[in-house]
């Protein structure tokens, strides 16, 4: 079924603004009374059942939450009981003009525990691990960084030693040199405790000294340039990280999360690369267009970078502390076997990457189509799956029936049903037709 992705799209702060938002595009695309302000900021568009903002079938105006749970055979009969008739994930675009808040998601366990003591902040009880597609090209903060490169930032941006104090310095430093990548457990424990009573110890900085150490930090980055905290160090850019200060200071001035992005890896994806983030990893998405599906939730711990409730010591005390670089959370995709593409002159203009994190409530095939009538044909699953197309146009066809999608166009496909997607579209460069399939099957079934 066509779908309306949303009654409309999340006006947040940190959105792009007007056009410039691929959510605010995609949901002016789909045929409702959706219409673009050209001075709003559009932040995210979201597509699946949670009951804050479910999707809505497009000819009948009942919400997919409704729909698939009237009717267990949308899901499938496995996935409605395991989820409690409800889609087990969630599909959203994100368009990102500023820094979204320093944040972690609550695992299972947690999130029942927050969901019952503060119901209006944490509004449901599920976890939420999700995956991070790019659109267009895409920074962010993403887990905590290798140990040695904390380190360095330590003894060479005098206002983060500062913050973080001279005697929990020289505890972080003392406590992990020699071991910052150990195998042993009883290593990894005592680096871990380290890590977390540093960055607790900035979560919790006064707000004078906060000022005062953002002040010097910024004037650092702003006369440095490329020497920037010992010339960015391992791994790091010096210049590319002054700049860094200057664009989240000039966003939330004075604000820890100034500090923070020492701690954490300072990640680039272009348009394809991805990356999953587990229950309780920390992160902050900075720019760009995204693609995101998580288990269906909208729990968020805040800390930093946001107007919007913060909860430092639910922050500070549920992080895994895990340590790793960036390369170690991308994610790198597979050719997905159950389609069948035909294309028409090159068989190489076609393409069906298989996005396929550690968990079963979803994965998410990315079907490039670059020639005219290039087909990409499915195989049936036993679970339900949501389609979006983010570039060019053509045809869907979901059993005998048959419509037109392009950019912005959403379809919810039930369990079992034959799906084809036919372009309309030929790309001299680049891409022509681009779908994203987002999709539940358990694990005793084809996605092993």
């Amino acid at each position: 079924m066509h779908v309306d992705p949303i009654a409309g799209v999340n006006s947040y702060d940190w959105g792009k603004i007007g056009n410039t938002s691929a959510a605010a595009k995609f949901a002016a695309a789909t045929g409702s009374d959706f219409s673009i302000a050209e001075e709003k900021p559009y932040a995210e568009l979201w597509m699946g059942t949670h009951p804050s903002l479910p999707s809505k079938d497009l000819e009948t105006q009942r919400t997919l939450l409704d729909l698939v749970q009237e009717n267990q055979a949308l899901l499938s009969k496995d996935i409605a009981e395991k989820y409690e008739n409800k889609l087990p994930f969630l599909f959203k675009v994100l368009s990102i003009n500023k820094a979204l808040s320093i944040q972690a998601h609550p695992n299972k366990k947690l999130a029942e525990q927050l969901h019952a003591k503060d119901p209006k902040n944490y509004p449901d009880d599920n976890h939420k691990p999700e995956m991070t597609i790019a659109v267009t090209p895409f920074d962010g903060l993403c887990g905590f960084r290798p140990l040695a490169e904390i380190t360095h930032f330590l003894q060479n941006i005098p206002s983060l030693r500062k913050l973080v104090g001279e005697d929990e310095a020289k505890n972080f430093e003392n406590t992990v040199k020699g071991k910052e990548t150990s195998d042993k457990e009883e290593d990894k424990q005592a680096n871990k405790k380290a890590l977390q009573s540093a960055f607790t110890k900035v979560m919790n900085a006064d707000k004078s000294v906060l000022e005062s150490a953002s002040k010097e930090l910024l004037e650092a980055a702003q006369s440095e340039g490329a020497s920037f905290a010992g010339e960015g160090g391992p791994s790091n850019d010096g210049k590319e990280l002054a700049d860094l200060v200057v664009r989240l200071n000039s966003q939330f001035p004075d604000d820890v999360g100034l500090f923070v992005q020492f701690f954490l890896n300072y990640v680039k994806l272009e348009i394809g690369e991805a990356m999953f983030l587990k229950a309780d990893d920390i992160h902050a998405y900075l720019s760009g267009d995204i693609i995101e599906c998580m288990a269906s939730s909208d729990n968020v711990v805040r800390a930093g970078f946001t107007p919007k409730f913060k909860d430092v010591d639910t922050l500070t005390s549920m992080l895994t502390y895990s340590y790793a670089p960036i390369s170690e959370q991308k994610m790198i995709p597979a050719d997905y076997p159950y389609v069948t593409l035909n294309a028409p002159a090159y068989s190489s203009s076609s393409s069906a990457l298989l996005y396929d994190p550690p968990i079963p409530e979803f994965a998410v095939v990315r079907t490039s189509l670059n020639k005219l009538d290039a087909k990409a044909t499915f195989d049936p699953i036993q679970g339900p799956s949501i389609v979006l197309c983010t570039r060019g146009k053509g045809t869907i066809s979901v059993g005998p029936k048959t419509e037109k999608i392009e950019e912005g166009h959403v379809y919810f496909v039930g369990a079992t049903a034959e799906l084809a997607i036919q372009s309309e579209t030929d790309a001299e460069e680049g891409e022509g037709l681009v779908v994203f399939k987002a999709f539940c099957e358990l694990e005793d079934e084809q996605k092993l």
